[in-house]
Formats: structure tokens, sequence, C-alpha cells
């Protein structure tokens, strides 16, 4: 098990709740966007939020962020150690830096000695743009070279007395991300921030993630994540919560199955999952408590309730009609129109 630290009021590591991480995409100099944004993604269940900091331009309204977030910032730095330092004396509750790009480790040093003084918690990245010189020679980009590289940093970070310390190794590529990972989990327990780096747009990001992420946490490696996407925000956020819940380390509010059509399907079965899914964002998001733990959608009245009698509630359409069932008994039948705000009601009455 890995040690445990804290980012603002956010448990990490040592048994803690793998936690959800994103990061904003909106001009940081800009904070009643940012601040918008943040809170929209706090409600969908980011619990950290990373905030890029790319001029000292910005620290006056990342100052203001940090003081508003509903949920601890992180400010992401590349290159300038002195924009670390300004950062975390604007009032970030964590750092994120690829020490390999500071240039050289005095300030490294410089940067872990303010971490220390402050309280600081950092997350040491390490890439294959970051490796130092000496690691990448002897051994290229492998999970070893990741794994010394990351040691390395850590030591440079505790001798200045810093503790709070996470770390990522993340590749674009699934298997050394993941081979890296494992590697790293045996030779430490400082906490583990997983992801795909550059995973790419939706489609191909979600599946590469998915496969990486999914072998990482079934293992029980990883104790915060980010899902990374070519995408809005707040779709990695749910791609995140998803692939938990699938892993079995959150329950599904509600878990939503649904069949994969047929040529007996006679309705747009896919709009109305979409449809569905938005409600129940939309319910969550207004703060009201789902009663149920499973939801069918069904495209066929014949199977439909019979093969999703273990759902709590569910729906099953036919041309222009269809019926609310719940636990594979016929409630009552419906015109179309009114199918998923039926459904939607009954996710929260109470005598389910």
């Amino acid at each position: 098990m890995t040690r445990k630290i804290r980012l603002g009021n956010v448990e990490i590591g040592g048994g803690a709740p793998v936690s959800i991480q994103s990061m904003t995409n909106t001009d940081t100099g800009d904070a009643a966007a940012t601040l918008s944004q943040i809170r929209s993604l706090a409600a969908l269940g980011c619990q950290i939020i990373r905030c890029a900091i790319p001029t000292a331009s910005v620290i006056p309204s990342f100052q203001r962020i940090c003081e508003e977030s509903p949920i601890p910032v992180v400010a992401d730095i590349h290159f300038d150690s002195q924009l670390a330092i300004r950062a975390m004396e604007a009032g970030a509750h964590g750092i994120r830096v690829n020490p390999g790009n500071l240039l050289n480790e005095a300030r490294v040093r410089e940067v872990a000695a303010c971490a220390a003084k402050r309280g600081c918690c950092v997350r040491i990245g390490v890439n294959s743009g970051s490796l130092p010189a000496e690691i990448r020679q002897r051994h290229g980009n492998s999970p070893e070279a990741f794994t010394l590289a990351a040691q390395h940093y850590i030591e440079l970070f505790q001798q200045a007395g810093c503790d709070h310390l996470k770390v990522s190794l993340k590749s674009s590529d699934v298997r050394t991300t993941v081979e890296t990972c494992r590697r790293f989990a045996q030779v430490s327990d400082i906490p583990q921030h997983i992801g795909i780096t550059e995973a790419g747009p939706r489609s191909v990001g979600l599946i590469k993630s998915a496969a990486g992420l999914g072998a990482l946490l079934l293992d029980g490696i990883g104790d915060t994540l980010r899902v990374s996407l070519t995408a809005p925000p707040e779709e990695e956020v749910l791609a995140a919560r998803r692939i938990l819940e699938a892993v079995g380390l959150r329950q599904a509010e509600p878990e939503i199955i649904a069949c994969p059509t047929c040529g007996r399907t006679s309705i747009d079965l896919f709009r109305v999952v979409e449809e569905v899914e938005r409600g129940i964002e939309a319910l969550k998001a207004k703060g009201v408590r789902i009663t149920v733990r499973k939801v069918a959608i069904m495209g066929c009245e014949v199977n439909g309730p019979g093969e999703a009698k273990d759902a709590d509630v569910g729906i099953a359409g036919s041309k222009g009609r269809g019926i609310l069932f719940r636990h594979g008994v016929k409630v009552k039948s419906l015109p179309f129109n009114e199918l998923v705000p039926a459904l939607l009601a009954e996710m929260t009455n109470r005598e389910n």
C-alpha cells in the first residue's frame, strides 16, 4: 500500500478512494471563466483540478482561483522554477512539475525547498521527454529508465524536506505506461497519479485509457487519475468515473444497462440512452437523490423486461410506444416520447 498524503482536503494513497482529476482549458488569466468551469467539473465528480501557468501574468488571477475554487487547485508548471514558486506563494494546493525540464538540479532544489516550507503537495512527472540524459543513454525510454528517473527526483525533493509527493509515469503507449507503473509500485510506496498521456481523440483515447488504467487499477495500482482526451474536460471526468465504476472502485449511481440492438429494435435506442445519461447528470447537478442502483434501457418489449429483470427500473420501447417496468414487471404502457421522463421520475421515487 502507498503512503497517504493530502492535497488540500483530498486524501491520496494509503487506502483512500482513487480521486478524479482533470485540467481546465480556459485562460487561467480569466478567473471568472476558469472558476465557472471548475464548478461545472466539480458537480460532475472532479475532485482535483489543474490549471496551466504559462506566464507570471496569470498569477493574480490564479490566486483568486485558488481562493474561490470548491476543489483543490494544482498549478501546472513547465520549464520555469520561479513560476512554480510564485504559484505556491499565490496559494496553490499543489504543483505539477517535470523536474527534467527545469534545466538543472539547482532549480529543482529551489522548488523543493519552497514546497517543503509551504507544505505544498508536489506531483513529480516523468515522461520520455524529461528523462535525465545519463539515464536515457543507459536505458533508453524503458520502464526501468522511467523508474530510475522518478527515484532520483524523489530523492532530491525529500532531501529538501518535501514529503507530500506523488509521481506520474506516463507514456502515450499503453503497454509502456502499465509496465512502468507496475515496476515503480514494486520499489516505492509514493502514491501514483496514473493516466495515458496524449491518449488522443475521444474514440481512441477512451479505449487506450480504459485498457491502461483498468489494468493498473485491477492490480491495485493508482491513487489518483486523469483520463486525458482531446475533448472537453467534462468528458474526461465522466470517463474517469465510468472506468472506476467498471473496475468496482466506485458504485455506479446508477448503473445503466442497455441492449446492443438487433433487427427487432424499432426505436432510436442510441438517442434514448444519451437522453437518459444527460437526464441523470442533470438530476445529480441539482442535488436530486437517485434511489435506484441499476437502470435498464431495452429496445424491444418482447425480451426487454425479462432480460433486464435484475434492474430496479427500466424502459423497453417499440414503434411509437413502450413500457415502464420495475424488476422485470410491467408498470404501465406509455407513448414513446413519455418514456424517458417517466424513467427519470421513477429513479427518484422513494418507494424503489
